[in-house]
């Protein structure tokens, strides 16, 4: 017979991100961030803003689960946050439950909290348009979920499909949320200039009237297309 587990398991020390770099990204384009990533980091499609008027933030995660129907360990990361952290509550993407709602949302932004991410469901949509810190979600339901634990505050997640430890950083506006690992931090900051350059310089060639980038031009010259 195993011992009745503890409520909460609570990393003690929770790292974060340097607050320079983390400011480095303010702003940014959670799609020119994914570029910076090569290509991947975003959360899946359905992890989008409760109210896309307020959906723009940047922080340091604070990941936190218990389960997909219980938000104790959401409600513990809010009393043990920083100003600057999101957090993360891994819901197993199960959406027939709501773990946040307007009244986690008030102490939130009591505490600091630059947003709030959840892969499961949301209530009190209305209430927390009004609160204003940027909530994130799988999918709305009224469903009340219990707090009862148990559950982890500080360790690692899989949230959104994507996999969130703390002191990573996350991105968000209107199109998701982008997760960067600590430890590329510092090389997506750096890689964000040239990529915005990039991009403002296809857009003005496709103002002009281009129809087709330079390489898709070659390629349909060349030999790798086969007409029929």
């Amino acid at each position: 017979m195993i011992e009745e587990p503890p409520l909460l398991t609570i990393r003690r020390e929770i790292p974060r991100a340097d607050p320079a770099l983390v400011a480095a990204l303010s702003g940014a384009m959670t799609g020119h961030v994914v570029d910076a990533l090569d290509g991947g980091g975003g959360m899946g499609p359905a992890v989008k803003p409760v109210d896309p008027a307020r959906a723009t933030f940047v922080g340091t995660a604070l990941p936190c689960s218990s389960g997909p129907a219980d938000n104790l360990a959401i409600a513990a990361a809010i009393a043990l946050a920083q100003p600057g952290d999101v957090i993360v509550g891994a819901a197993e993407g199960f959406t027939g439950i709501a773990v946040m709602g307007d009244n986690l949302a008030l102490m939130a932004r009591n505490a600091g909290v630059a947003a709030l991410v959840t892969d499961g469901a949301v209530r009190d949509v209305a209430g927390i348009r009004e609160v204003g810190v940027p909530m994130f979600a799988g999918g709305v339901t009224p469903n009340s979920a219990v707090r009862s634990g148990p559950g982890t505050v500080g360790l690692p997640v899989v949230c959104g499909g994507v996999a969130v430890a703390a002191g990573d950083v996350l991105v968000g506006d209107a199109d998701g949320v982008v997760v960067v690992p600590r430890a590329r931090l510092a090389d997506v900051v750096a890689r964000l200039d040239q990529i915005r350059a990039a991009e403002r310089a296809v857009q003005a060639r496709l103002a002009g009237g281009v129809t087709k980038l330079d390489s898709t031009a070659s390629l349909l010259a060349s030999d790798r297309v086969r007409w029929v």
